[in-house]
């Protein structure tokens, strides 16, 4: 007898499991580049783009924001912590901007790559059951031979721009595919690579670009020269220094502005001097609000103006001292508000020094158009019959302290403190031009009237044709894919059966496949098929 010894079997392998972290970033990376998520960080950073348009913005207009400030105390710094006055410059917003960019390449390049292999892959032949297919058109006999059929048919879907092949199957059949419709997804492609092209442009608009804003008063001796120092508010590019920035000098020579009867603005006009090179000529130039100044790397754009008072104040020692001070409009009837400050005044001439608490301030509202019923705006924004309201305050300006603050308005904090108090019984002082107000102790103050200022916005932006160019092929791509249809077309030709009548001839029948939704496809299937039928008439 034979023993045979039972070994016991192998044990079977686990089953590997999947790497959980490559399997995650897999299927995370499938549901970025999808093309309904890339609709969704589309529609997001459109919604995130909106504080932009409603709130005032730093690198636009920064006096606005500081009107801002000053109508919301409470909430303008919450929304400036949340970035809503600088939106496109906040993480948030760059955080869209970068996933919708990279949702967009994942899904562009697959689809790019497959709409090339479709290009070159020539139309399927005709499915067996014609008859099956959305639209049909039944046999239709013909004296002509199958060959010469299948030709007429290729021919006058050519004429209608299909790419057609035309087959011979080994039974005799003629067959004829015919396809049309693939600048939709052409369209659809272009569009997707200019968006991709706009927000390329616009990244490396931030980079290499750069910005200014300039509050220019009229006056050939109160003109700026293209520096950072120069500007009331500057950015540049993370790419470009100081030192990048060309050279131009610019001075406001007159400024036009008319009204409509209701004060809204009709027209604004700036004339200025130009110079482009140091010590070159200076040469006369126009611009206005929708028509900028274009310079070399660099455009100037006319955001609004106002008006600066010319005040003279003279000391209780005699000395004089004369300030052009721009007044903010508040609101569109040019409501302007303003201060002037003299820290450098009542000098003892004996001993030469000064007496911090015997600074002046005068903080008032300008009026181009009084209201006749003595309401505290403006009822018009030209200069009808305008007005200077002013509030003295003597006292310590904390302008000495070294900490940064606002030109146009008073420290608060020094008022609250006592050191700046307002002149005992001095109430508001109405002033018109040539019009002088003596205070408590023989100072005296002159309005001598105005000059008008326009606020710049100076902009440098290499990336602008990029931009350009892909919102225009954007648009073009738009209108591809929404007037395109991509459908299909097959006509089938064989020899008739010998009992039927005509023998001798050929058979002819026709399927169409819409390969989107088109609900003119019926209507062009069947002039197709009608012209072919026409066409194989004798």
């Amino acid at each position: 007898m034979t023993v045979v010894e039972e070994r016991p079997a192998p044990a079977a392998e686990p089953p590997r499991r999947p790497f959980r972290a490559w399997a995650l970033l897999r299927n995370s990376w499938r549901q970025l580049t999808s093309m309904r998520t890339a609709l969704v960080l589309l529609f997001l950073l459109a919604v995130a783009a909106i504080p932009g348009s409603v709130l005032p913005q730093r690198a636009v207009n920064a006096e606005k924001v500081a009107g801002y400030f000053r109508e919301h105390p409470d909430l303008a710094p919450f929304l400036d912590r949340l970035g809503g006055f600088d939106v496109y410059a906040s993480p948030w917003f760059a955080a869209i901007y970068l996933l919708l960019f990279t949702s967009l390449v994942g899904c562009v390049v697959p689809r790019l790559l497959e709409h090339l292999r479709a290009l070159r892959t020539v139309p399927p032949d005709a499915p067996r059951r014609l008859e099956r297919l959305p639209q049909h058109a039944a046999p239709l006999a013909g004296p002509d031979d199958p060959a010469a059929a299948a030709a007429a048919a290729a021919a006058v879907l050519r004429r209608r721009r299909f790419r057609t092949v035309v087959r011979e199957r080994p039974d005799g059949t003629w067959t004829v595919s015919a396809e049309k419709g693939h600048l939709k997804e052409t369209g659809n492609l272009l569009f997707h690579f200019a968006l991709l092209a706009v927000l390329v442009g616009v990244g490396f608009g931030h980079w290499y670009g750069w910005h200014g804003n300039r509050l220019l008063v009229q006056g050939a001796d109160r003109g700026f020269c293209n520096s950072v120092t120069q500007y009331d508010e500057s950015s540049l590019g993370p790419r470009i220094d100081a030192s990048d920035l060309p050279y131009f000098c610019l001075r406001l020579n007159e400024f036009d502005a008319s009204y409509q009867d209701s004060g809204m603005p009709r027209s604004f006009g700036a004339h200025v001097d130009v110079q482009t090179e140091q010590d070159g000529p200076w040469r006369p130039e126009e611009f206005t609000v929708n028509h900028p100044l274009r310079l070399p790397q660099a455009n100037v754009h006319l955001l609004g103006h106002g008006y600066a008072p010319i005040l003279r104040f003279t000391d209780r020692y005699g000395e004089q001292q004369t300030k052009i001070v721009p007044f903010l409009p508040r609101d569109q009837m040019l409501t302007s508000e303003g201060v002037v400050q003299f820290p450098d005044v009542n000098i003892d001439p004996k001993t030469n020094k000064r007496d911090e608490d015997l600074q002046v301030a005068f903080e008032g509202v300008y009026l181009p158009t009084v209201d006749p019923s003595g309401g505290p705006t403006s009822v018009f924004p030209a200069e009808r019959s305008p007005a200077l309201f002013l509030t003295a305050y003597r006292g310590n300006l904390g302008v000495d302290a070294g900490l940064p603050g606002s030109v146009y308005a008073l420290d608060r904090a020094q008022l609250a403190n006592g050191q700046l108090k307002q002149v005992s019984g001095e109430r508001p002082q109405r002033l018109t031009a040539g019009q002088s107000w003596t205070l408590d102790d023989g100072s005296k103050l002159e309005f001598l009237g105005t000059l008008q200022f326009a606020t710049l916005a100076v902009r440098y932006d290499p990336t602008q044709p990029l931009v350009l160019g892909g919102a225009a092929i954007g648009l073009l791509g738009l209108m591809l894919s929404l007037a395109g249809h991509r459908r299909r077309v097959w006509f089938r030709v064989s020899h008739p059966e010998a009992s039927e009548p005509g023998g001798g001839g050929s058979l002819m029948e026709a399927g169409g496949l819409p390969r989107t939704d088109y609900p003119g496809f019926a209507e062009e299937f069947e002039q197709v098929v009608a012209a072919v039928r026409d066409e194989r008439t004798p």
